[in-house]
């Protein structure tokens, strides 16, 4: 068990060495310090530290630079890992179900580690255990405690090789046996099989197996998930009937073993239903608290929504960690100069303020958005644990999943734009693997699938809408929710009637301007989505393919548009609240109004589309607003990558270490790498035996 750190606050901001970066640190216009304890507050700083301090002084989690493992052996090292992290015990299980601040935060510290390693331990802790406790009951409270002491270890599957966004037509099935008590978990063919489980390849004893589950009568009563034994713990040998294996490499996230697994008419006990959303008696009776299937289904999915607002999280740290690079590599790198004898740091230049700065405000606010979200999940599964039924809990599950369903898409995705933008901004160093770019690149990159393919998630989210919608033009229903993202619909014909009234770039550097501009767009884009879709209807279309027709410029914009509104609205609050402190108010507010009004700019067109934008003067204040901010923004750059970098042996990059000596950090890690390669390598044995230069020479 680890100790935990003692001492005052400021124990845990040492001051940086100054360096080429000290000039941007003297000229903030804020204390990084006060913005970091008002951000993440005392109690989760202290933590973090704890958490990193305990990784760097561990041999176990020594950086590996220039050793590069095989697969087999990265695997086995991020399992050892993951036992040792366990073995800290800087998560107890109340902390995991009832600290969802603390599970968050620990979260942050191993993905800005190792995404291999945050990956693995929480697909076994939140993924595999958090199903078995939100899904199932007391019965199967006896694995929870095992998934803490390793005396299993879990994971999740739900995919399968022909179906993963589709989840309805999951074709495992488990038929239940009356006689003998027990389910029988069987995969029809190759196409059935699980597929893409992490955890599953190597390691995972056990798995929550979403299956389709039948009666001894036939009747079927949809997806289910049981927990089923997959390998003997002791042996790791797979069970009888269960056919189980790795999958191989992948373009990122290598130290996580994904794996396959067939079953051929394997038994488990009628217990190991996960029976919150449905159970079976042993006479084959089949009970439910949700007499509606359709709610039933939710229920079973529930942990998806989960996993979905987690990787948004980790897609969030991925652009810290990103930004934190490149903006510490452009303080830094001086090239060129108003004078041949002098040269200003590339950050000093417009157009990379331009590239980098709005990731930076996209960076905040998405951090704090998915925070909130993940505190209004947690309510969430406190009501559904409580067996709260009320109709306003149901609406109050519609409301996460829709926010879900389209906050990854827009986590991921800025994530992987901005993380390519950090990776160009740093030039050829950008390009150096011990640079980290590349790898947070292809690490970011399964964020875009992997529960739920996003273009595919951001239907939900738009259905969602279309259908509040609908409710409202049918029969005068309200147009509200309990979060109240939905709220300003109710002021929806209104809206649809004003236009930006905005005559200088003064006007925009207030968030609430943008946020007046996204409302009106998210109006425009749902009577337009709505319109298009009965239009389908009317010319002849089933339900089916009218949606299918709705999605390019009309229903997958309308969500992002929406997602990206209620993170600009929450930010927007949470910025301009009466509790931040005043010396805190000005750069806040500015990265609250950058990352409003850049988002907003990539929907000019559309805005001149609707008419809500007349003239050139509307866009071009709009622009010269973006810029201004990035310019007030520039000397506050480093401060503000303070606050969210973690220490320089987590964050691991010469060109984006605290200390700023770009050059001297870049070829001392360039040698190391070469020393090492240069060890037992090709070159040194070629040249042993061979006189390499003078033998190259041309032949004329």
């Amino acid at each position: 068990m680890v100790p935990s750190l003692e001492g005052s606050p400021d124990a845990l901001f040492p001051d940086f060495p100054k360096g080429p970066l000290h000039a941007y640190r003297a000229r903030a216009s804020f204390s990084w310090k006060e913005l970091s304890l008002f951000l993440e507050g005392e109690d989760t700083l202290r933590f973090k530290k704890t958490v990193f301090s305990a990784l760097e002084s561990d041999p176990l989690f020594a950086r590996s630079h220039g050793t590069h493992l095989s697969l087999e052996k990265y695997r086995e090292l991020n399992f050892l890992r993951c036992r040792r992290i366990f073995e800290y015990e800087f998560l107890s299980v109340e902390d995991m179900f009832r600290s969802p601040l603390k599970m968050l935060a620990f979260t942050h510290c191993l993905g800005m580690y190792d995404w291999s390693l945050a990956a693995k331990y929480f697909l076994h802790t939140m993924a595999f255990g958090s199903a078995i406790y939100n899904s199932g009951s007391e019965r199967h409270f006896e694995y929870i405690q095992k998934v803490f002491s390793m005396e299993i270890f879990g994971c999740f599957a739900l995919t399968e090789v022909s179906h993963g966004s589709n989840t309805k037509a999951i074709r495992t099935t488990a038929h239940y046996d009356s006689a003998t008590e027990e389910f029988i978990i069987h995969s029809p063919d190759f196409e059935a099989a699980k597929f893409w489980v992490g955890n599953m390849g190597k390691t995972a004893t056990h798995a929550v197996v979403f299956a389709q589950l039948y009666l001894p009568g036939g009747q079927c009563h949809g997806l289910h998930s049981f927990v089923v034994q997959i390998r003997d713990p002791k042996t790791l040998l797979p069970m009888p009937g269960v056919m189980v294996g790795d999958m191989g490499k992948k373009l990122g996230q290598n130290g996580l073993d994904n794996g396959f697994a067939m079953f051929h008419q394997v038994r488990i006990p009628r217990q190991n239903l996960l029976n919150r959303a449905g159970d079976v008696t042993p006479d084959g009776t089949y009970l439910s608290p949700f007499q509606d299937a359709r709610q039933r289904f939710g229920a079973s999915l529930g942990s998806l929504s989960v996993g979905r607002v987690s990787i948004m999280c980790m897609a969030v740290a991925n652009l810290q960690l990103a930004v934190s690079i490149a903006l510490r590599f452009s303080a830094t790198r001086r090239q060129f100069g108003p004078t041949q004898e002098e040269e200003i740091p590339v950050l000093e230049y417009q157009l990379q303020q331009w590239r980098l700065l709005p990731y930076l405000a996209a960076a905040y606010a998405l951090h704090y958005f998915s925070k909130s979200l993940f505190l209004d999940l947690a309510e969430l599964q406190r009501g559904l644990l409580g067996g709260d039924r009320s109709a306003r809990q149901a609406e109050f599950g519609h409301e996460i999943h829709a926010l879900a369903s389209a906050g990854k898409p827009l986590a991921s995705w800025t994530a992987q734009q901005g993380i390519q933008e950090c990776r160009e901004a740093c030039g050829g160093h950008g390009y150096l693997a011990m640079n980290r770019l590349g790898v947070l690149r292809d690490d970011n990159d399964p964020n875009c699938t992997y529960e739920g393919d996003n273009n595919v998630l951001l239907q939900q989210t738009s259905n969602y809408l279309l259908g509040l919608l609908a409710r409202w033009d049918q029969g005068g229903a309200r147009l509200q929710s309990p979060l109240k993202t939905v709220d300003f619909l109710e002021a929806y014909p209104d809206i649809l009637g004003q236009r930006f009234t905005g005559s200088s770039f003064a006007d925009c550097l207030d968030s609430a301007v943008p946020l007046a501009a996204y409302k009106w767009l998210v109006c425009y884009l749902l009577r337009e989505s709505y319109q298009k879709l009965n239009q389908e209807k009317r010319s002849g279309s089933n339900d089916f393919e009218a949606r299918n027709n709705c999605q390019v410029y009309y229903c997958r914009s309308l969500a992002l548009a929406f997602m990206e509104l209620t993170v600009v609205q929450r930010f927007h609050e949470y910025t301009h609240q009466p509790g931040v402190p005043p010396s805190l108010r000005p750069v806040l507010g500015r990265l609250s109004a950058l990352y409003a009004l850049w988002s907003l700019s990539r929907h000019t067109a559309v805005l001149y589309q609707g008419g809500y934008f007349s003239g050139p003067q509307a866009g071009k204040v709009v622009e010269s607003a973006i810029l201004t901010l990035c310019s007030q923004l520039k000397d506050d750059a480093v401060a503000l990558v303070d606050v969210i970098a973690p220490p320089d042996f987590v964050l691991d990059s010469p060109i984006g270490r605290a200390d700023g000596e770009l050059y001297k950090n870049l070829w001392g890690a360039v040698l190391q790498e070469s020393s090492v390669l240069e060890r037992g390598s090709w070159w040194a044995e070629f040249s042993h035996n061979k006189p390499v230069l003078g033998s190259l020479k041309p032949k004329l």
